[in-house]
């Protein structure tokens, strides 16, 4: 499988798995998946910004994505704490002045 095969499946199965996060206004984007090293990165965004269920939707989603893909070892899932959530902000919410938090090592 090549790496952009990988993303598009790890894509396609977050529409079908989580539409949760889109019916919130949320985001999600798969911002890498190697086959070969089996990690994987996902980036929430949108509303997903200081929500307070993120901690426990970024868990299941790391937990689902390595029960569902079998060579996939390792899922970052990377949820913003603060930032612009509005209008400008782009594909996986990387839009604004992110500020970075220590709350968690998964929280940027």
């Amino acid at each position: 499988m090549s790496e952009t095969s990988l993303q598009e499946r790890i894509e396609k199965w977050m529409v079908g798995q989580m539409p949760i996060i889109q019916m919130h206004g949320g985001t999600s984007v798969v911002r890498e998946a190697n086959p070969e090293t089996g990690e994987v990165v996902v980036e929430l965004g949108g509303t997903c910004s200081g929500c307070g269920i993120s901690n426990v939707t970024a868990q299941n989603i790391k937990r689902d994505i390595i029960l569902d893909f079998e060579e996939v070892q390792n899922v970052v899932v990377k949820v913003p704490s603060t930032g612009d959530s509005g209008s400008s902000t782009v594909e996986g919410g990387r839009g604004g002045d992110l500020q970075y938090s220590n709350e968690s090592a998964e929280h940027f």
